[in-house]
């Protein structure tokens, strides 16, 4: 194994070892693969515990920010990535977003009673039900803006965000999703971790019994599979990323590093510089305003409480902003082209 460029047999690189938040990139040069592993430890615990969410809900959550965390970290320098799920289920909308290169937010609605009746090991696809998953890029004003859909009819995560990459793209890809409840000094953590295996050819033997075109490897944003290909090596990926069991993706004393060594040191694992991730809200009391302003004069009026204020709650982080009615519209009147 190495870490940036330089070869190693054994993880050896400090600030690896125990791996939490953080995305680590990697290489399998020998079976031409690329991927990611993801640790969120108090990252994902805090944004857990601030909801108070039921612990069946919490998982999902987890697995949620997990995938977007692996997918949002490919994108370069800036722009977003969001997962969002619309569904007639329990837990009926999801939303994580990532904004690279670090930051991290999620919330989910859902209606108590029946998350409560279908208990705390509930299965995504009980909590969800039927509707669709959509994943977005947005890389700002100057470039187009992607989406991707997939219908959700009871499947998991892991098995929606394998379907999306089957019907959109052209490259084998395998997820790994996990995440548990643990006990650390004392205290009950929330934990999730994520693996995200690609197949990307290089030599012309494997291009030609993979399917795939030279030049057809990923940007750093594209988010790519397709069906399997035949191909020894992909074969072989495949039955090592199955050995992985989900303590693995989540367990404190495991760090991602010393995992891909477990599971690629007959062939030799390359890593790269990992990428930090944080909790953090993009919401401000600016951008609560410019959503107020989007509204119609009746409906502002509408919005004021018997105080005489208007109160905003983010659903992401809890934040409450409490604001002046007159204040505003005197903002909103010396606007240009107000």
């Amino acid at each position: 194994m190495s870490s940036g460029h330089a070869p190693s047999s054994m993880p050896s690189t400090p600030s690896l070892e125990g791996g939490d938040d953080a995305v680590l990139p990697f290489a399998v040069e020998a079976l031409d693969l690329r991927g990611r592993a993801v640790r969120l430890g108090p990252s994902i615990d805090t944004i857990l515990r601030r909801h108070g969410y039921p612990d069946a809900v919490a998982r999902l959550i987890g697995e949620a920010a997990a995938l977007t965390v692996l997918l949002g970290a490919s994108l370069k320098l800036e722009g977003r990535f969001q997962l969002q799920t619309k569904t007639d289920g329990p837990v009926n909308m999801l939303v994580v977003d990532f904004e690279a290169p670090d930051r991290v937010r999620a919330t989910a609605r859902f209606d108590a009673e029946p998350v409560a009746a279908l208990g705390p090991k509930a299965r995504a696809a009980d909590l969800m039900g039927r509707g669709h998953l959509a994943m977005t890029i947005d890389q700002g004003p100057t470039q187009s803006r992607y989406q991707g859909v997939v219908a959700l009819e009871g499947q998991s995560l892991e098995e929606a965000a394998h379907q999306y990459f089957r019907q959109s793209e052209q490259i084998p890809t395998l997820v790994r999703l996990a995440v548990a409840e643990q006990m650390e000094a004392g205290e009950s953590r929330w934990r999730a971790g994520g693996l995200l295996v690609q197949f990307l050819p290089t030599s012309p033997d494997r291009l030609r019994q993979a399917d795939l075109p030279p030049g057809d490897a990923p940007e750093g944003h594209e988010i790519l599979t397709g069906a399997p290909a035949e191909d020894d090596a992909w074969t072989e990926a495949r039955s090592l990323v199955g050995t992985v069991e989900d303590h693995e993706l989540v367990d404190p004393a495991v760090s991602s590093e010393r995992l891909l060594y477990r599971l690629f040191h007959e062939r030799g694992v390359r890593v790269f510089d990992a990428q930090s991730v944080i909790e953090r809200c993009r919401c401000s009391q600016e951008r609560v305003i410019g959503m107020i302003r989007s509204f119609s004069a009746e409906e502002r009026r509408d919005m004021v409480a018997d105080d005489g204020t208007i109160g905003i709650t983010c659903e992401f982080c809890s934040r409450r902003y409490v604001l002046d009615p007159a204040e505003i519209e005197r903002e909103i009147a010396a606007a240009p082209g107000a």
